[in-house]
């Protein structure tokens, strides 16, 4: 008995042990969030990737941070004596984006230090942990393109409907030149306002643009979720009413109202996660209208599911390393030795993430309308 007494206080004590020395070890490097609103200094991040949060809440009785799609998980912050309570994450976080928000005795509430960002169905707080690799959608001194808000009649939805459109630099002054296009879609819970405020679209065109890697291209973003599925229902989402948009109202208003290639060769279709499903599905059902298919994080196609390969200019299938990558690659080898141009992309230690898409964009674009 005295024994197993002597072993649970000696496990306890390198458990409290081996917590003191994690905790004492975080590099007090700390700086403020890249996406933190104008003079606020927190939330805040180190060189490891860990976070620090500071909410002012003197009445509140707990506070916890919540990260993650949907909110799951979170920090435990703990009060001070001026009312503020202050955190920091138990581990360092993946690279890149991350949506969050705040608990306070049991209510939501978004970071009044940081700046929002449309996710999980609602405008949640947005943190930037700094990659190794962040230069590719850096804001650079180089020709940028712009980004347009553009409003389109939609018949079939009694509306009028949003969409993004970035056009290239040089757009303007080369009244003669018309280009291809990318129709990019977003994933469940976003909006069309994701992959430029998320997912740095533009800057990753226009940085590729600039080093000569890609020949420019526009790209358009529209929201996807013409019938709203709740999370853990994307089953009863139906593809058709979106369809109809994309197709039928998009499509016709941007090569009418900006200098594209109206042909089936220069025009694209991708996807993020539920974006990935949209253009999977859509693609399959109208052949006739894109060459270029991205699923990023978004499935896989398998050769059966394409009945007219010479209609195929390009497969891309991208996930996380985090993600269990194998069923694309595996995917991808299939639809090689079938005959298509398929190419699988895995982002190195990041799972269903911002930083995961940005990568799958860099790696794509140079590889669309060739």
């Amino acid at each position: 008995m005295k024994t197993r007494i002597l072993q649970t206080l000696l496990s306890s004590l390198l458990s409290v042990g081996l917590c003191y020395a994690q905790q004492s070890a975080i590099t007090e490097d700390f700086k403020p969030s890249t996406f933190n609103q104008p003079g606020q200094e927190y939330p805040m991040v180190n060189s490891q990737g860990y976070a620090r949060f500071k909410i002012v809440a003197p009445a509140a009785d707990s506070v916890r941070v919540s990260l993650g799609l949907g909110g799951k998980g979170g920090t435990k912050l703990k009060k001070a004596d001026d009312g503020t309570w202050m955190g920091t994450t138990e581990g360092p976080m993946d690279e890149g984006f991350h949506y969050y928000n705040v608990n306070i005795d049991g209510g939501k509430f978004n970071d009044p230090g940081t700046l929002n960002f449309y996710g999980s169905t609602r405008w949640e707080s947005g943190i930037e942990i700094p990659a190794h690799d962040r230069d590719f959608y850096a804001l650079k001194n180089v020709p940028h393109g712009n980004v347009q808000e553009v409003l389109f009649p939609s018949p079939s939805t009694n509306t009028s409907r949003r969409a993004f459109v970035y056009t290239p630099p040089g757009y303007e002054k080369n009244t003669k030149e018309k280009y291809p296009v990318l129709y990019l879609q977003h994933g469940w819970g976003e909006d069309e306002t994701a992959w430029m405020n998320q997912g740095h679209a533009n800057l990753i065109m226009d940085n590729l643009i600039a080093e000569g890697k890609i020949k420019p291209f526009i790209i358009v973003n529209t929201y996807g979720m013409t019938n709203e599925v709740k999370w853990g229902r994307i089953k009863d989402f139906k593809i058709e009413p979106f369809q109809t948009v994309l197709i039928d109202e998009l499509i016709p208003y941007v090569d009418a109202n900006f200098r594209t290639i109206a042909k089936p060769s220069h025009r694209a279709m991708a996807g993020l996660s539920m974006g990935g499903m949209e253009t999977k599905t859509i693609t399959l059902n109208k052949p006739e209208v894109f060459a270029y298919y991205g699923l990023l994080s978004g499935g896989m196609y398998a050769p059966e599911d394409i009945k007219d390969k010479s209609k195929v200019k390009l497969i891309f299938l991208s996930a996380g390393s985090k993600e269990k990558p194998e069923r694309i690659l595996e995917a991808t080898t299939k639809l090689k030795e079938a005959g298509f141009n398929a190419v699988s992309y895995v982002s190195d230690k990041t799972g269903h993430e911002f930083l995961t898409w940005r990568r799958s964009l860099l790696a794509m674009a140079p590889l669309l309308f060739k």
